[in-house]
């Protein structure tokens, strides 16, 4: 009797060990996983985001974003290592950031361009605007010229070989379908809809405004319609951290046929693919 009450006791000890082992790796695993917070400036971003976040989980990475709805917090953010990586900007606004701030932080991949579209509610093909026609355009400084390289990708105007990045009124050399172009708030561009010929209208701007880019844009924009690459979003990191192999793994989950089907899909043209341009 004794000897069974001592292999028992023996035993049950031995099961107490092993289960306090097992707990123990499990805390340890749990300690290996390393999480990445990325910031963004949408909660829509998570759709895009989300074959990444499941993917990396397998390999013990969890990645998390982190909302933000003021433009001049992400970077900050990056800088004072509240976030690892963000994807919000494009690569003149980056620059603009650290000309500024003097944030040591570095674009280490590509993303998608968001679509500057030319709508209209009066016609349904380019060919039918007239001489005299207006169209409205965003107003301020970026946005103004980038429709300007849209209206000349459209062949409506033509801008001089000097241009920049981001070409002004001037630089029209010469205007091929002698439209008149109204410059207003873009908040204001797709009101506008019934009383222009067309617009040129922001992404989000068109969405909320009930406009399907792929479907309803009378002239869609692309990555070739502009110079150099100041208006393709990115993924940054801070610059110490450019060269880590994990983010550039995370860069290339994001640049992936997957991210191409669900700009697609889930945004309707509203980004375009801009990586492997």
């Amino acid at each position: 009797m004794m000897m069974k009450k001592l292999v028992k006791g023996l035993l049950f000890t031995l099961l107490l060990v092993l289960g306090i082992m097992a707990a123990g790796c499990g805390d340890n695993k749990a300690a290996d996983v390393q999480k990445v917070r990325i910031g963004v400036s949408s909660a829509a971003e998570e759709v895009i985001w989300q074959p990444v976040i499941d993917k990396f989980k397998e390999k013990n990475v969890a990645i998390e974003l982190v909302v933000f709805t003021d433009y001049t917090q992400p970077n900050a953010a990056l800088a004072n290592k509240e976030i690892e990586l963000n994807a919000f900007q494009h690569h003149k606004y980056l620059n603009n950031e650290i000309k500024k701030h003097g944030y040591e932080i570095t674009a280490i991949g590509d993303t998608m361009l968001s679509a500057l579209n030319l709508y209209s509610k009066n016609i349904h093909d380019i060919k039918d605007i007239k001489p005299g026609d207006k169209i409205a355009v965003p107003n301020d400084t970026v946005n103004f010229g980038r429709a300007l390289s849209v209206l000349q990708a459209a062949g409506l105007i033509r801008l001089k070989s000097t241009t920049g990045s981001t070409p002004e009124l001037n630089d029209i050399e010469e205007n091929i379908a002698k439209i008149e172009i109204v410059q207003v708030d873009a908040s204001q561009t797709a009101s506008l809809l019934p009383d222009v010929a067309a617009a040129i209208i922001n992404g989000q701007f068109a969405v909320d405004a009930g406009l399907v880019p792929d479907k309803d844009a009378i002239f869609q924009d692309g990555v070739q319609n502009y110079k150099g690459n100041d208006f393709i979003n990115v993924i940054a990191a801070r610059t110490e951290d450019k060269d880590k192999e994990l983010y550039k793994e995370i860069v290339k989950a994001y640049q992936s046929e997957k991210t191409k089907e669900i700009y697609k899909k889930d945004f309707h043209g509203q980004y375009i693919p801009a990586w492997d341009r």
